[in-house]
């Protein structure tokens, strides 16, 4: 649990974020052609490419700032016209698959900027017969294959583009599978293990590379399938866009109706939480595990002005909810309206990402102020884009002329619906390590507030991975008396924190807190049913450490060390319905 938030000056990432995938609205991969080696913005080489193109100027330098140079962009523009720009953008990436074949690099020159050779290969798309030593690979049969190659010849690994097509699906347009990679690689890119790499636009040589890992990885895949058959637990849960789950207050009747299985059905009520955008096949299991109950997945960015999607397990009913008032801040300048007069024109952002456990670092603020602040007017696209990247990768606020700064945690508990102060009296680090692993309680309390009718005289809840106490908080502000709490978290701070609340709010029921959720067995629960009667509603979300995409080395899913706790929260469960229904 243990992590570091000073981004690029810390010495330990924190693996178990609970939401580096959570960027939307990227239009741009993470292979920036813009560079700051030493604080200073360097432009790709293929901007200086001065070429006849199309009217519209924006366009060319778009795809010109991507490090794609002017005369491919202007022959992919004419085959395809200014708007429509995935087609703009899918013709340049197999432009660049095609310039790496062996062949292809006979007729260049070595300097893949020289714009000057690049136009003798173009000239020459119509031979494909000299490329058939690669015809697999160049020529693609799949909708798959063409995207893995093109992100293959974008930079990624072969690994990478594997997951993200099986994560986003094959109607994932190039664009939403790079967002998914640049979000799985965000809390590695400040880590002191994994320091910044400022490396060229990738030469032949490292395509030819990377073509040939995705035709060996092709292969053995052939292999494995050829000796398995597909079934039905492979299947995984789409997630739907836009994510609203059964509704949201803007939209509250989109499902008021569903059939739970007979084994799902409360009392008592149950409700889970984890990441949306877990490895392919979790959701299918925890679904399984959990009576075979719907998943509900929800985006924050609908109650509040931070995206945090999540995937939400429960038998609560769907009708009648409401949401908490007073409403929070729905947008960035609404929750931060001083930012107004600094921001400028071209960050169009209007909602901040998922808020993680670590923040950028004093270093990467410099850098950027240093980008920008040589020019009167606005910056080059290039600049632009390097900006806007690195503050929607790290929630950055503008703060002054030409100067972003992270949120503040007092900011952050603001935006994830927590009483102000909630976390103040420990550590900075500690304050946004167990923000950013938290609930947003204005999502968890709309679901929640069908419970108010039902327990006007108050609740008993079994709270599980209880972190600072998120739905804890949420019940007592819709007004539901706590009347028992029996919570189980490891973290003594976070512990101390919803036992200061506890106190702090004059709660008149009874908190009995525990440390560990593998110790929680059928005589200790029986212990706390027969003293108060039972549980009305079993909370919790289990670490997602194994499930998050920045966690690079042990991706594990459900098996992974930290994330198999999901197991103990179903067997819990099932132990509390089993000991209701013996009593009943």
């Amino acid at each position: 649990m243990d992590g570091n938030t000073s981004g690029e000056d810390g010495n330990d990432i924190d693996w178990n974020t609970e939401d580096e995938l959570e960027i939307d609205n990227f239009t741009l991969s993470s292979s920036s052609s813009l560079t700051v080696p030493g604080g200073e913005p360097v432009v790709g080489c293929g901007e200086s490419s001065s070429s006849p193109g199309p009217s519209n100027s924006k366009v060319v330098d778009h795809f010109i700032g991507m490090g794609f140079s002017g005369k491919m962009v202007a022959k992919a523009i004419q085959e395809h016209g200014e708007e429509n720009t995935d087609s703009i953008l899918e013709t340049l990436l197999t432009y660049s698959a095609l310039e790496s074949s062996p062949q292809a690099q006979q007729q260049v020159d070595c300097n893949p900027c020289s714009s000057d050779n690049e136009g003798s290969f173009l000239d020459d798309f119509s031979d494909m017969d000299s490329f058939s030593d690669n015809e697999e690979i160049i020529n693609p049969t799949s909708e798959k294959e063409k995207k893995m190659l093109s992100l293959v010849n974008m930079g990624y690994t072969v690994e990478e583009a594997s997951i993200a097509i099986e994560r986003c699906g094959l109607d994932s347009t190039v664009v939403e599978l790079t967002d998914f990679i640049f979000a799985a690689q965000m809390a590695r890119a400040e880590d002191v293990n994994f320091p910044l790499e400022e490396k060229p636009r990738p030469n032949h040589a490292y395509k030819k590379r990377k073509l040939l890992e995705y035709e060996m990885l092709k292969k053995k895949r052939q292999m494995r399938l050829g000796n398995q058959t597909t079934g039905e637990d492979d299947e995984t849960v789409h997630l739907p866009n836009p994510m609203v789950g059964f509704g949201i207050p803007s939209e509250p009747c989109l499902k008021t109706q569903r059939n739970l299985p007979e084994g799902a059905r409360g009392p008592p009520y149950f409700y889970y939480e984890n990441v949306a955008l877990a490895p392919k096949g979790v959701w299918t299991t925890i679904s399984r595990f959990l009576y075979d109950v719907q998943p509900e997945f929800v985006d924050s960015k609908y109650f509040c002005a931070a995206a945090r999607k999540r995937g939400y397990v429960h038998n609560l009913p769907l009708d009648n909810r409401f949401p908490l008032i007073p409403l929070p801040p729905n947008t960035i300048h609404e929750a931060f309206p001083l930012t107004r007069k600094w921001w400028p024109s071209w960050d169009t952002r209007t909602k901040l990402n998922c808020l993680q456990t670590c923040i950028a670092s004093a270093k990467l603020t410099e850098r950027i102020r240093k980008a920008i602040e040589d020019y009167d007017g606005e910056p080059p696209l290039g600049v632009q884009k390097y900006v806007l990247d690195e503050c929607r990768k790290w929630n950055l606020v503008w703060v002054g002329r030409n100067k972003v700064a992270p949120l503040e945690p007092d900011e952050v508990e603001m935006l994830l619906g927590f009483p102000k102060n909630h976390t103040r009296g420990i550590s900075r680090t500690d304050r946004y390590k167990s923000l950013g692993n938290s609930f947003q309680v204005d999502t968890v309390a709309y679901h929640l507030s069908v419970l108010r009718e039902m327990f006007p005289n108050g609740i008993n809840l079994l709270s599980l991975f209880s972190g600072i106490g998120g739905a804890e908080i949420a019940l007592h502000r819709l007004g539901i008396p706590l009347k028992n709490v029996v919570s189980v978290e490891k973290s003594a701070v976070n512990r101390s924190v919803v036992r200061s609340w506890w106190e702090q709010t004059n709660q008149r029921g009874n908190l009995y807190d525990l440390d560990d959720v593998q110790q929680l067995n059928g005589d200790s629960l029986e212990h706390y049913m027969n003293l108060f009667g039972g549980f009305d509603l079993v909370v919790g979300g289990s670490p997602c450490n194994n499930l998050a995409g920045s966690n690079r080395h042990h991706r594990d899913g459900l098996e992974g060390k930290e994330s198999s706790l999901f197991y103990d929260y179903f067997r819990i469960l099932d132990l509390v319905k089993c000991i209701m229904s013996k009593n009943n």
